[in-house]
């Protein structure tokens, strides 16, 4: 015995074609969380008109989310330009909005802010140190866990 639609072709061919000409919803879809965090994260002149259009939408519609974006842009600055004096404001500014991912990050700031403030304003950088580490890390995980201080110091030398 068969199983399965026991209906006509001309049924689904109707059913079809009223689905197809129906006006579709005019709600647009709302944008990811990883457009929205880019839209954050660019520079606000780099945005085009539509996408700042619908960052304004989203702050909005979020006061959360409204401080968030007031929030990067300005530790964005501080990262980039080298302005360490100017993060126990910022961190002023982010304790007094209620954004608990924030207070989190304040919180890990302040246990170690001197550290933080000289990182954000020294021009100083450990990144070959850590490039360095990272690539001994790399070499002794190809090696299995085998490799003892000597032949890793061959290995080492020899990269």
């Amino acid at each position: 015995m068969p199983l399965g639609y026991k209906g006509s072709y001309q049924r689904v061919r109707a059913y079809l074609h009223d689905k197809r000409t129906s006006p579709r919803s005019t709600t647009a879809r709302p944008p990811s969380p990883r457009t929205v965090a880019g839209w954050i994260l660019r520079r606000p002149e780099t945005l085009t008109e539509p996408e700042q259009l619908q960052l304004k939408t989203v702050r909005a519609h979020c006061p959360e989310f409204d401080a968030l974006t007031r929030h990067v842009p300005v530790f964005a600055t501080m990262l980039t330009e080298r302005q360490g004096e100017r993060l126990p404001d910022w961190l002023d500014a982010v304790r007094r909005d209620d954004l608990p991912s924030l207070h989190t990050l304040a919180a890990g700031i302040d246990r170690d802010l001197n550290a933080v403030t000289a990182g954000l304003t020294l021009p100083w950088s450990s990144g070959t140190v850590e490039g360095h580490v990272n690539r001994i890390k790399m070499l002794k995980r190809q090696m299995f866990g085998r490799a003892g201080f000597a032949l890793l110091r061959k290995r080492v030398l020899l990269a």
